[in-house]
């Protein structure tokens, strides 16, 4: 695949600030620049770290023991083909009707 040259990066160029619009594009680059200054930032700081965690690990590998697995949870007593105890039904709802009654009865009151 060929690199872009000349007016086809004019086009792309074109392309873009349609796109994004003329406003956005120097918020976009300005960010984008920030990200590459605290990447190369955090790049650094790695390659800085390498040196000290090398001579700071010890010579002969260390076995790494595995977690113990916990114990499966209990089964319930009940087999699966037995039937389920019937829920307690619900108190009914209270009454519209009984509510007016009522306000009636206290601003008679």
């Amino acid at each position: 695949m060929r690199v872009p040259q000349g007016a086809e990066w004019l086009i792309l160029l074109l392309i873009v600030v349609l796109l994004f619009g003329a406003k956005r594009l120097p918020d976009a680059a300005r960010g984008l620049g920030r990200s590459l200054r605290i990447f190369k930032a955090e790049t650094k700081a790695l390659t800085d770290e390498d040196p000290a965690v090398a001579s700071a690990a010890p010579d002969a590998p260390t076995a790494v023991t595995p977690a113990p697995i916990p114990a499966p949870a209990a089964l319930p007593s009940v087999p699966p083909d037995a039937p389920s105890p019937p829920a307690a039904p619900s108190p009914p709802a209270p009454d519209a009707s009984a509510r007016v009654s009522t306000d009636q009865q206290q601003a008679t009151s």
